[in-house]
Formats: C-alpha cells, sequence, structure tokens
C-alpha cells in the first residue's frame, strides 16, 4: 500500500521533453503532492561515455519561486544573447536538430540507411554526434 502511495507522489500529471544533441535530454515534469499541489522537476539527462547507463541531474521547482525563476532565467538568457555574443546565430540548432528530425522519420519510415546524419544548407551531411550543444 505505502509503496502504491509513493508511485502516485511522483507520477508526472505533464511532462515535456527536449531532445539537445544525441547524448542530452531535459524533462520539464509537473508533479502533484500528496496535498494536491504541484511543482516542477527539470532533469538534465546525460548518456554515459561508456553507454553504461545515464547521469541525471534534477532541480525541484516550487511554486512560489516560478516567477522569480523563469524572470532570472530569461535575463541571463538575454544577457548572453545581446552583451555576450550578439552576432552569434541560436537558431542553427534548432535548424539542424529539426533537419536531423525529418531526416530520422523518413528513415524509420523505411527510407535512408544514415541513422545519425543531417544534411546542411549547402549539402554537407554531418552526424548529430558534431552538434555541440
Amino acid at each position: 500500500m505505502d509503496n502504491e502511495r509513493n508511485q502516485r507522489r511522483f507520477e508526472s500529471v505533464y511532462s515535456k521533453k527536449v531532445r539537445a544533441g544525441k547524448r542530452r535530454t531535459y524533462f520539464f515534469d509537473v508533479r502533484k503532492t500528496k496535498g494536491d499541489d504541484y511543482y516542477l522537476t527539470l532533469t538534465e539527462s546525460t548518456r554515459k561515455f561508456n553507454g553504461d547507463g545515464y547521469e541525471r541531474h534534477k532541480i525541484f521547482l516550487y511554486k512560489e519561486d516560478f516567477n522569480r525563476f523563469v524572470a532570472s532565467l530569461e535575463e541571463v538568457v538575454d544577457y548572453v544573447k545581446t552583451e555576450l555574443m550578439p552576432d552569434y546565430d541560436y537558431d542553427e540548432y534548432t535548424r539542424r536538430h529539426e533537419e536531423f528530425e525529418r531526416q530520422k522519420a523518413l528513415e524509420e519510415e523505411g527510407g535512408g540507411s544514415n541513422e545519425d546524419s543531417t544534411t546542411t544548407d549547402n549539402g554537407e551531411v554531418e552526424s548529430e554526434d558534431d552538434m555541440s550543444w
């Protein structure tokens, strides 16, 4: 009975997964407490180099901190984008990831043979391993 309650306690109410390259994934999970309250867990999951499992790092974010957390995150990201690296193309990895996902979908439909590659605008083929994000 206690195990069943613990399972429900840690069940996600809502989840969003963000793939960030081949080895790293972020999970944004909304979880419910026993008292019918909600909190977020932000998890970075990185596949170990030796292929033996994953390393996980978690942040627990409670409702009273949502506004300050989001405001501070936006502020520091904006600072990097505008003050430190204003000429950097921040959409580059989004485009590359979208192309990788399209290529992967085509291959899963029975198409290509190069599982981990994508084609750039200039026709070069590159591996998602090359994506340092």
